[in-house]
């Protein structure tokens, strides 16, 4: 019998919180890796795009980019390997920023808010409820963080606030407005790892099965 390995998760490592994403992601069994090339795509089978300054990541694309890996990582999630991006992640992945042009992936139907609470000074810790996961609340934590004001048919809302939608899931992609790497509850890290592995075994099905679905 094949012995099945551990998933091979890259965290985008140009901004943002890189080890604290692999610290859980360790502590869910799954091996973590730092991503900074294209070349190093390859070989995982999920990727984190932490927080950061979303207008800095943004010159990795087009005419500016030093490197393909956004365009790479644009083809990989279009073949269906799961991307999950948390605050600045989750503007990057959007398809719609309210007033603004700056570059992004532009993967998932929603339209997202940046620093829509203010300054870092208005940084908190909130209690949000994520039903499908679990009836308990998690707890948040939101610094600069975009919401989200929009969501198309096919995008499927996890959980929200008073200001807005925080989470939510396209397919095989996956945001959320807060920070579950600066706590110590991998509940969304394990959410994401299923994600993987849903992606992994529909990715084996035969040919003909896929088609039916």
């Amino acid at each position: 019998m094949a012995v099945s390995r551990k998933p091979v998760v890259g965290v985008l490592a140009l901004q943002g919180a890189v080890s604290e994403h692999m610290r859980l992601l360790d502590a869910c069994g799954a091996e973590a890796v730092e991503i900074k090339r294209s070349k190093e795509l390859g070989r995982i089978d999920g990727l984190i795009i932490p927080g950061g300054e979303s207008t800095t990541i943004a010159k990795l694309t087009g005419v500016e980019a030093f490197d393909a890996i956004m365009d790479d990582i644009k083809k990989r999630a279009v073949a269906g390997m799961p991307v999950y991006g948390t605050c600045m992640g989750s503007i990057f992945l959007a398809k719609d920023i309210e007033d603004s042009t700056q570059g992004r992936l532009g993967l998932m139907d929603i339209k997202v808010r940046r620093n829509a609470f203010g300054p870092q000074k208005f940084s908190s810790e909130r209690l949000v409820v994520i039903p499908e996961l679990r009836n308990e609340a998690f707890n948040a934590v939101f610094i600069r963080a975009p919401i989200i004001l929009s969501c198309g048919s096919t995008v499927t809302v996890l959980a929200s606030i008073d200001e807005g939608i925080v989470m939510a899931r396209q397919g095989n992609l996956l945001v959320t407005s807060f920070h579950p790497e600066l706590t110590s509850d991998t509940l969304v890290h394990e959410y994401f790892l299923s994600m993987i592995s849903e992606a992994k075994s529909v990715a084996l099905l035969p040919q003909e099965l896929l088609v039916a679905r």
